[in-house]
Order: structure tokens, then sequence, then C-alpha cells
């Protein structure tokens, strides 16, 4: 298990996350970013899980402290639109990505929904990562071009999703193709976030699992 702890943003102003170490001091670290909900408890367990398989994990709290229930979708859409999106990438995203490089290991970002945006945001503007691994989320393309993507990209992504579009998936990937990028996409049968096992009605075990070990596969690869 993990627990919350204190790092500096790049503005040298403090932040809090959600940190579970590794066993090895100087394991590859693994950035986790929220969905609009917040750091609630899948989003620990995320950390938990990468942490057993390795990887210390680390969930910046892009709400300070603020959790929004499942049932409010509302609320989840308020707090996200007030999120600066760039600030948050550029000061408590690469903040604790440069946290984590500290210890000695390689470096890779992970996000879900509102969080895989940032993944993406973060794959072009924060210069010491090593690797990204999007789930469901794609910024707009003028905050964050295909071709400006920095590192090797995996991405996982619904069939069946109304905010992250197949046509809008598609056209990222043709750009990244056109720009010769390291990536690989998948897509699964389900319904956007189909990784969230805390809401039921999304929740695909079969898709959730072949992407978690896509996604570990990839980070061992990348980051090792």
């Amino acid at each position: 298990m993990g627990k919350m702890t204190s790092f500096p943003r790049t503005t040298g102003k403090p932040a809090q996350g959600y940190l579970a170490e590794a066993k090895d001091p100087k394991a590859p670290g693994v950035v986790v970013i929220q969905e609009w909900w917040g750091v609630q408890g899948q989003i620990r367990e995320v950390c938990d899980r990468f942490a057993a398989a390795g990887f210390t994990a680390l969930a910046p709290d892009l709400y300070e402290g603020k959790v929004v229930p499942y049932h409010d979708s509302a609320a989840a859409e308020a707090a996200m639109k007030a999120l600066d999106f760039q600030a948050a990438t550029n000061e408590a995203v690469r903040g604790a990505v440069k946290f984590l490089k500290a210890r000695g290991g390689k470096v890779g970002i992970t996000g879900f929904c509102m969080g895989g945006a940032v993944t993406i945001i973060a794959a072009v503007h924060v210069p010491e990562l090593d690797a990204a691994v999007c789930f469901y989320g794609l910024p707009p393309e003028s905050v964050a071009a295909a071709k400006d993507v920095r590192v090797p990209l995996q991405g996982h992504f619904a069939n069946t999703d109304d905010w992250v579009t197949p046509a809008a998936l598609g056209d990222f990937e043709k750009k990244l193709r056109a720009a010769g990028k390291e990536f690989e996409f998948y897509r699964y049968d389900g319904h956007h976030a189909f990784m969230n096992s805390d809401r039921k009605e999304v929740y695909s075990e079969p898709a959730a699992k072949l992407a978690w070990e896509r996604c570990l596969k990839f980070f061992r690869d990348h980051l090792k």
C-alpha cells in the first residue's frame, strides 16, 4: 500500500500525490494521472499494482484534495474544466516526473480519460519522460499535436466511446504515422473507462486484463 506524499512542482511550490514504492529504491518510475473524478481509490490501486510489478508509481493530485463521487458527472466535468491542463502538466506533472527521475531510474507516464489527455500533453512537453501509455484520452491538437510527441507511445481505446470517437482516434493515429512516431494503439470492444473496476457499468474485465498486460510489457521494454 502506498501513502500520500509531498513533492515539489517545477515552480518550487509543494504538490501532493499518492506514492507507491517498488522494493528496489532505484526502480523505474511511472506517473499516474487521474480521471476527472480525482485521485480516488481506483487510481491509488493502479499505483499499488505498478509497485507490485516493480515500478515506483506517483499519482499527483491535480485537484488538490478534491475527489468527486462517481455518480456526480456534472461536478466532475466542472472540476475538469476548471483545471488548467497545460499549467498542471508543466508544474505538477513534470514535478512528479522529476521527483521519480531523481531516484535514478527511467520514468514513464500513464493516465485515464482526462489523465489520458494529460499523458499526451506530457509526452509532448515534458523532456524528462522516457515513455507514455494513454488510456482513452486525447488533448486538442492546439495543446499537443501528434507530430510533436517525443517518446514511445502506447494507447488503449474503446470502440464505444463518445469522448474519444473512432474518427478522432483514427485522425490522431494517421498523424502519428505520417510524422514517423514510435507508437502502438489497441482498440477494445467496450466502453469509455473500461479499466475502472469501481464502475461496474463500464468496466470490462477481459479488456482491462489484456490492456494492463500490454501496458506493463511496454513499460518494461522502455523503462528497464
